[in-house]
């Protein structure tokens, strides 16, 4: 069983340093991996209006973390 910190979930995090929303895409959850890169590009898009960009940052953030903390169901 594949717990936080295995190879999978690494592998996971790091992609979604580059991209938000790969990491989860990797992992096989969709709807996350949606989310994560829409809210990301919205906000980075919009980030002259500051806040927008601050959102899109803790999102991404967010979505590294989320990446790495991933435990299976199964």
């Amino acid at each position: 069983m594949s717990g936080q910190g295995s190879g999978g979930n690494v592998i996971a995090a790091l992609c979604n340093v580059f991209i938000p929303g790969l990491g989860q895409l990797v992992q096989g959850r969709i709807f996350a991996a949606i989310m994560f890169f829409l809210v990301c590009a919205v906000g980075y898009a919009l980030w002259f209006l500051i806040i927008p960009g601050i959102i899109a940052a803790i999102a991404h953030l967010w979505a590294i973390i989320d990446a790495a903390k991933f435990r299976s169901g199964f």
